[in-house]
């Protein structure tokens, strides 16, 4: 791997919100933002702009986002989204996002 990487990580939180919760950890090879939003529907905006606005090639969704919120983010964009698994996610009192945010 010869260039830096820019990836996202978007987080789902009650409360959160791009505007507040927003800041790059650069190392010499890969250069990560990481996101936190409100809904499945600002996760989706924000994939989509720092896609475009950015130049972010990878994105990577907290586990918070269940199927659903998932799916959701990587059908508006065209870069990889991963996904870290929690079907009860114990920062969302042990729901998974698609219970709180489908």
């Amino acid at each position: 791997m010869e260039q830096v990487l820019k990836a996202a990580f978007i987080f789902v939180a009650p409360e959160a919100g791009p505007g507040l919760e927003r800041v790059w950890v650069k190392t010499p090879k890969v250069h990560l933002l990481a996101v936190g939003v409100g809904d499945y529907e600002q996760a989706v905006a924000v994939a989509r702009d720092v896609v475009a606005n950015e130049g972010i090639a990878a994105i990577e969704l907290c586990g918070g986002f269940g199927h659903a919120g998932a799916a959701m983010v990587a059908a508006a964009v065209s870069v990889p989204v991963g996904v870290v698994r929690f079907d009860v996610h114990p920062g969302l009192g042990g729901a998974s996002g698609d219970t709180l945010f489908a």
